[in-house]
């Protein structure tokens, strides 16, 4: 059913210039979008699109309704209005409810009536499963596994035993949840594996992207806070604390009982150490290595840029040579100090 466009500016508290009763289908971009379709306006370099878009609406900043010929909806910030309105526009409707025959779920599990148990979903003994959950096919459910109200869990993920999980959360196929920490003591040049005991636990409104994994406390737990978002194929080790609604992209690494702190951001391939704190509000550039505790908010980068492999091949050369260098600058600083008489700064 088609929504109504004085039902979505009202859904981001937007002021409505136009016709309230127009009936938008789905959103599409301001080049592309046709009439039922609703669109967005964000950055100026698409201003030129405006003005011959066939859009029914579009969700702008008020210094562009005047240039605007069809409905819009004004707010302060349209990308983020978009996204809520792209959000209620794509819910999926008729949200099956009951457990599937091909399910094998245990006698002593807690699943709630409203909640969905997909094709061939494995659910372990005392594991509790809350209302309006959804677990699609081929889930495995560990056993003590708690899982709060209304948290998605896509096809083929595997949490395991005694995890908890709180509301809205959502997991993307592949996800591992729980699995061991790569914890090994040597035994005369041989691993002996050390038995992780600890838990994970992960708080509201958190996702977690396809095929990434968070492994369970070796003693204590595994923390994921509230908000937090996590891309595909991010690795948690044992014992990691990720504060509220701090970001990973992919390929995220963060080696075991490191503290993430609130509102952070790792960009893409980033890699971080063991037993550190990363301060609230820090920002990591992509396959950033963080090797040392980083204690004020801010931008943090490293890593070199890709350029051309002639030019890369000569710096490796002078990379090699650096220490060559050092020692002949000491000898020639010696020298001065020996002609001069002073401290050469």
């Amino acid at each position: 059913m088609d929504d109504s466009l004085q039902k979505l500016a009202d859904i981001v508290d937007g002021k409505l210039i136009g016709t309230s009763d127009t009936l938008i289908r789905g959103v599409a971009n301001i080049a592309a979008a046709t009439e039922g379709d609703i669109t967005f306006l964000v950055n100026e370099k698409f201003l030129s699109h405006l003005a011959g878009t066939k859009a029914s609406a579009v969700i702008l900043k008020a210094q562009y309704a005047d240039e605007c010929p069809v409905s819009a909806i004004v707010v302060d910030d349209p990308y983020l209005s978009y996204a809520k309105i792209a959000t209620f526009l794509t819910r999926e409707k008729n949200i099956p409810t009951g457990i599937h025959p091909t399910a094998v779920v245990s006698d002593t599990a807690v699943v709630d009536a409203t909640a969905w148990v997909g094709p061939n979903v494995v659910i372990e003994d005392g594991a509790v499963i809350n209302a309006g959950v959804r677990l699609e096919g081929n889930c495995y459910i560990g056993k003590r596994v708690i899982i709060g109200k209304d948290t998605q869990v896509k096809a083929n993920v595997a949490v395991y035993y005694g995890t908890e999980i709180g509301e809205r959360c959502l997991f993307h196929c592949g996800a591992v949840i729980g699995s061991d920490g790569f914890g090994l003591a040597n035994d005369n040049g041989s691993w002996f594996k050390i038995p992780q005991l600890g838990n994970v636990i992960i708080a509201n409104d958190v996702e977690i992207g396809a095929n990434s994994a968070i492994d369970r406390g070796a003693i204590d737990n595994t923390i994921i806070h509230d908000g937090v978002k996590i891309d595909n194929l991010v690795h948690i080790a044992h014992n990691v604390e990720i504060g509220e609604h701090t970001a990973l992209a992919a390929c995220v690494g963060i080696a075991g009982s490191t503290k993430i702190g609130k509102h952070c951001t790792a960009g893409g391939g980033a890699a971080i150490t063991g037993h550190i704190e990363i301060a609230d509000n820090v920002h990591l550039g992509g396959m950033a290595m963080v090797t040392k505790a980083i204690k004020e908010a801010g931008a943090y980068s490293s890593g070199i840029p890709a350029e051309p492999a002639s030019q890369w091949r000569k710096n490796v050369v002078r990379f090699r040579q650096f220490e060559k260098m050092e020692k002949r600058i000491k000898l020639l600083e010696n020298e001065l100090k020996s002609i001069k008489g002073s401290k050469i700064e």
